[in-house]
């Protein structure tokens, strides 16, 4: 461990013991921060990555130990701000992997489908009223001004959108603009390139060169193969601790590359397809110039589009380009289906089916559904709630039901948190929990968009595996939407894309 030295340091963390429920995260944790210092943490999921960036943040109380936070101390010093008061959160913008947007009335948070929904979609605050909310924590002139945080994320056009009706990617830049509005001191990030298009994730290292130039600290939790280079030092974590802490030259990515081919248990997986038979359908998806318009904004442009029973589907196209829109119309969510020409498991939308008879024929994980799925439940009851399309179970559980979960939940390798509430595990592991949920019912159509969202490596490449053996094994059809290719099942072999509503070449 670094001695700290008061006029150097930025932060320092020593002895810390992080305990959550009966979970112990860090034992005897010691981390420093110096000035002039950017660090990336890498490390597997659940290794404690997210846990430290939410102690920094003063988010986790420690159980012992104890954190200093020099750049505050020397603040409050130095007489940088009129405040005596002001407290070291204030110093601190914080990008988590879910949003807490609220809305206009501030009674109650945002739900899943409020977006295809008219008059609730409403209730919300446009981008530029939103970041307008933010103020900095000192009177001086600050360095991120509205206008340059709009530009400089890519915002400028969607100043009048409503907050409900963003992409994942465009709330995911949306964060970034509000906490770097803060003119914070120390920036933490955690996954920010997550749910960001190609273009958008190439201008990433340039955008945090810049936040770095303007005299912000960086600590960010990322992918080993995605370190911008003005990160100076990583940090590799590894079961609640730090085992390696390094300048960024000198750090090899390829050490993380998995070498192991993955293996899925077939016999299972077959045992698991054949609890129950899937009808037999000739158009699972038809769509003919499909028009979706929100006011004068026109989502989707004479979409036309048809999926065969059994095909594998990739979905693709920029932040904003009305794939979640698209998919909303495929998955019952989308009251605007009805004045469309859309057919789905061969029937015409409007012609008596409910919305429940579509979703039990479909299963589907999103960015929003993670966003908005409640976490009270215990990992088994959320899976189980899968065969009820419910947002989690509100009845007696089913011993049959339950004992399909929780083989799913060992196929998806997270059999070890069936009994732990939803909220109490890590973010990647939720993440799963939403897949098995989606799998649970053998459905015949599978939608999955950007699910490999905050998994690591070999999360990434068992969960890819899996999905190309139930591909193998059964007649499934697959819509998979993402903006890194190399997640794209080999069994995929087909692609629509979009862009600005309109399907493109």
């Amino acid at each position: 461990m670094r001695t700290p030295i008061m006029d150097t340091s930025i932060l320092s963390i020593n002895n810390a013991v992080l305990k959550l429920g009966n979970t112990s995260i860090f034992n005897d944790l010691n981390f420093q921060i110096d000035k002039g210092e950017n660090w990336a943490l890498i490390g597997e999921s659940g290794s404690g990555k997210s846990a430290l960036l939410q102690i920094i943040a003063g988010k986790f109380h420690l159980s012992a130990g104890s954190i200093r936070y020099h750049f505050h101390e020397e603040f409050l010093q130095k007489g940088h701000v009129d405040d005596a008061h002001l407290t070291f959160h204030r110093l601190i913008g914080l990008v988590e992997s879910k949003h807490h947007f609220r809305n206009l009335s501030n009674t109650s948070d945002f739900y899943y489908q409020q977006r295809y929904n008219s008059s609730d979609s409403e209730d919300a605050l446009t981008v530029e009223e939103y970041l307008l909310s933010i103020k900095p924590f000192t009177t001086d002139t600050p360095y991120w001004t509205l206008g340059k945080t709009l530009q400089r994320l890519n915002l400028d056009s969607l100043r009048n959108k409503q907050l409900i009706k963003l992409s994942n990617g465009e709330t995911k830049r949306l964060m970034i603009a509000a906490a770097l509005l803060k003119n914070p001191v120390l920036l933490l990030l955690d996954n920010p390139l997550s749910g960001l298009d190609i273009q958008t994730r190439a201008e990433f290292t340039s955008i945090i060169s810049d936040i770095i130039a303007s005299g912000i600290t960086i600590i960010m939790a990322t992918s080993p193969f995605e370190i911008p280079a003005a990160i100076t030092h990583v940090a590799v974590l590894q079961k609640g601790a730090i085992v390696q802490q390094i300048p960024a030259n000198q750090f090899d990515p390829s050490a993380f590359s998995l070498t192991d081919k993955e293996k899925v248990d077939r016999d299972e997986l077959t045992a698991l397809l054949n609890i129950h038979n899937t009808p037999i359908y000739e158009w699972i998806v038809k769509m003919i110039k499909v028009n979706i318009t929100y006011g004068d904004k026109a989502i989707l442009k004479n979409v036309n589009w048809q999926l065969k029973q059994g095909e594998r589907w990739a979905l693709l196209g920029p932040n904003g380009a009305g794939k979640s829109t698209l998919l909303s119309l495929i998955n019952g969510d989308n009251p605007q289906a009805y004045a469309n020409d859309i057919i789905l498991f061969d029937r015409k939308r409007g012609t008596g089916e409910s919305i429940w008879d579509i979703k039990s024929k479909t299963g589907f994980v999103s960015p929003e559904l993670y966003q908005y799925f409640p976490t009270d439940n215990s990992c088994l009851q959320v899976i189980e709630s899968g065969f009820y399309d419910t947002m989690g179970l509100f009845r007696p559980s089913d011993p049959k039901k339950a004992a399909t979960a929780l083989r799913w939940m060992k196929a998806l390798e997270i059999d070890r948190y069936a009994r732990v509430l939803l909220k109490n595990i890590p973010a990647s592991a939720q993440r799963l929990c939403l897949l098995a949920r989606a799998l649970i019912k053998n459905p015949a159509l599978l939608i999955f968009d950007e699910p490999c969202q905050g998994l690591d490596l070999h999360q990434q490449q068992h969960f890819k595996m899996l999905i190309d053996t139930i591909c193998k094994l059964s007649n499934v059809t697959l819509i998979y939407v993402t903006h890194y290719l190399h997640e794209i099942p080999d069994s995929v072999d087909k692609v629509l894309r979009l862009d600005k509503g309109e399907v493109v070449l």
